[in-house]
């Protein structure tokens, strides 16, 4: 039987093939040297001994990092890749940044869905990251065809520079988008296959998996610095080929080493995406929109009843029983039971009637809605870190030495060290600070981190606005406002530091305080939901960057454009405030929001259900 069938097979359900050595052990040597959950490629139960743990997570921690050095390698520079060698203006070269990386995070949710659903956690890997490999591959080949860009213009930024044509940019796009799917596919399965490759039930290797995701998060960021400071360099100083080339190398040296360990990986069975049971319990509750409520919810279908499914096969919900609630009460019609036959059985399909604690399951979700929408403003601002900041450090002096000058995206070095060195201030400086003021023993809730990184956005903001005001006020005093070359204005690149500092540090505030809330308030049986949330909000973050961008470019006009393809001609600094001000509008929702939250812990404690967090750490 070939891997393929063996895999769909354990996945689709529990196989029946069973390795011939382990049936000849006492069942008690069988259960000490195989995991009940887990199965290895060839679908027999894993033997825990020779399967799993570090040498597994190693070989899949190799992918993410190369799939991390590769995209941030592009698209840190992207921007100035589309302004000076494709000739586009920096309105449009910012919306194909932030479209682009939007894309890539969005793709993240229908890679999660088809691993949960269908081909599992490895063969999304594999398949997606062999896409993303293909997307990189075309990408190197339009830089160098000559007949795939533009022709070189001897001044970028000046009026006489030709476009890139519309087949041009279609070649250019495909590259992209394909890159970008293969990213959303990969990235959505990377830290949950990790994590597969631990035993949970075991207290040793439960400490390994946290460890891991430790580890996980340090080497993305390590594959971070490595893509803004050395592939960055070797693309401003070598060339595109050269850097998307190691791009594409990368990405093929991290599959082959995932590859590699297919003979040790643990897979577990394939367990349906939360998707569909949310899909499932709206369709549900709209179905039976006309009937109205009983009185007595013990009425209701709750996971206590034994049901018959549309496959025939009886069974019973194991999921942690949920107390009723009173709110969003229209979607407890999911649960009405519509009598189908006279024998008194329950015929049971999930698009027809749902339980009731699915239903609060979904309604926990729901709940979190108004902080998820909260939290998209600081992905919009984080936008701007890879676009109209880079531009800006493009026009400003980036001379360390008369001989070596810093490549214009290699400043967001100062972003990604921001956040390496606020996680232990956090751990080291503010839990014991909040331990004893606020007494909190974790130190900060996830609102309140995440309520610090909103804040931090919009200082961040301020920054940078400020900045370009003395930027502009620098090129007025050497006539450079109506040069049309985008000429070089004398001023340190270093003046933009403060706003990649500030935006890195609301990062690692952010970006914890979200995974921390989502995980810990995701229903039990929806752990995989919390990336899919955390996820969303980077890609709505860079979607709606792109849709301000549009309109503020439309609006302001050509007169006295705010984002004028020459930024010495242009209001960049009006864009900034508005930024600033969204933020604090934002914020000031958040914080309505974060007051009127009751977290999942102390609502089920209020209602006398004892709740065991199991949370499963997820970095991307």
């Amino acid at each position: 039987m070939s891997f393929q069938s063996n895999y769909i097979s354990f996945h689709g359900r529990k196989s029946k093939s069973a390795n011939p050595q382990m049936t000849s052990l006492p069942e008690t040597q069988q259960e000490a040297e195989t995991l009940p959950d887990a199965w290895d490629y060839k679908g027999r139960p894993a033997i825990k001994s020779s399967s799993g743990g570090w040498t597994s997570a190693a070989m899949i921690l190799g992918v993410e990092v190369c799939e991390r050095l590769t995209t941030l390698g592009i698209a840190v520079n992207l921007v100035t890749y589309l302004t000076k060698t494709m000739n586009l203006g920096n309105a449009s070269s910012a919306n194909t940044v932030t479209n682009f990386l939007g894309t890539s995070f969005m793709l993240s949710l229908l890679g999660g869905f088809i691993a949960d659903t269908y081909m599992g956690r490895y063969l999304t890997i594999g398949i997606f990251a062999t896409v993303q490999a293909i997307g990189v591959t075309i990408l190197t080949i339009t830089t160098i065809i000559p007949e795939f860009r533009p022709p070189k213009c001897a001044r970028p930024g000046s009026e006489s520079c030709i476009p890139a044509t519309g087949k041009q940019l279609t070649v250019l796009y495909i590259a992209l988008y394909l890159t970008a799917l293969g990213t959303g596919g990969l990235k959505s399965s990377v830290s949950g296959f990790g994590s597969d490759q631990f035993d949970e039930s075991d207290k040793k290797e439960r400490i390994q998996m946290i460890k891991f995701f430790n580890w996980f998060f340090f080497l993305i960021n390590i594959g971070s610095l490595g893509a803004v400071t050395v592939l960055v360099y070797i693309q401003d100083k070598y060339g595109r080929d050269y850097g998307y080339g190691i791009c594409v190398c990368a990405i093929l040296m991290g599959l082959l080493v995932f590859l590699s360990g297919t003979k040790r990986y643990r897979f577990k069975k394939l367990v349906g995406s939360p998707l569909t049971q949310i899909a499932a319990v709206f369709v549900a509750a709209w179905r039976k929109r006309r009937l109205e409520l009983p009185s007595d919810y013990s009425l209701l279908v709750n996971v206590d009843n034994i049901v018959i499914d549309d496959e025939g096969e009886s069974k019973k919900k194991r999921k942690q029983k949920l107390p009723h609630t009173k709110e969003y009460r229209f979607l407890d019609k999911a649960a009405i039971q519509v009598p189908s036959s006279s024998s008194g059985i329950r015929i049971m399909n999930k698009w027809y009637l749902s339980t009731l604690t699915d239903v609060e399951e979904v309604k926990l979700v729901v709940r979190m809605l108004p902080t998820w929408a909260t939290t998209i403003m600081f992905w919009t601002v984080y936008a701007q870190m890879t676009t109209f900041s880079v531009s800006q450090a493009t026009t400003m002096n980036r001379y360390i030495t008369k001989s070596f000058q810093i490549p214009a995206a290699s400043l967001t070095v100062f972003f990604v060290a921001s956040i390496l060195i606020t996680v232990p201030i956090y751990d080291r400086i503010i839990v014991p600070v909040s331990k004893k003021i606020l007494n909190n023993p974790h130190g900060l809730t996830p609102l309140q981190r995440i309520g610090v990184g909103l804040v931090l956005s919009i200082f961040a903001m301020c920054a940078a606005a400020l900045t370009e005001v003395k930027r502009l006020k620098v090129a007025k005093l050497h006539n450079l406002v109506e040069d049309t070359t985008s000429s070089i204005v004398p001023l340190s690149v270093f003046w933009l530091v403060p706003q990649f500092l500030l935006v890195g540090s609301g990062e690692a505030f952010t970006y914890i305080g979200q995974l921390d809330f989502f995980l810990r308030e995701c229903p039990k049986g929806m752990k995989t939901m919390s990336t899919g949330l955390f996820l969303s909000t980077l890609s709505l973050g860079f979607f709606l960057s792109s849709i301000l961008v549009s309109i503020v470019h439309k609006v302001s006009g050509d007169e006295k454009p705010w984002l004028a393809d020459n930024l010495n001609r242009g209001r960049l600094y009006n864009f900034y405030w508005l930024l600033a001000v969204l933020s604090i509008l934002n914020f000031g929702v958040f914080l309505v929001c974060a007051k009127w939250y009751v977290y999942k812990e102390k609502k089920l404690a209020e209602e006398g259900v004892h709740l065991e967090l199991e949370m499963e750490p997820t970095c991307h």
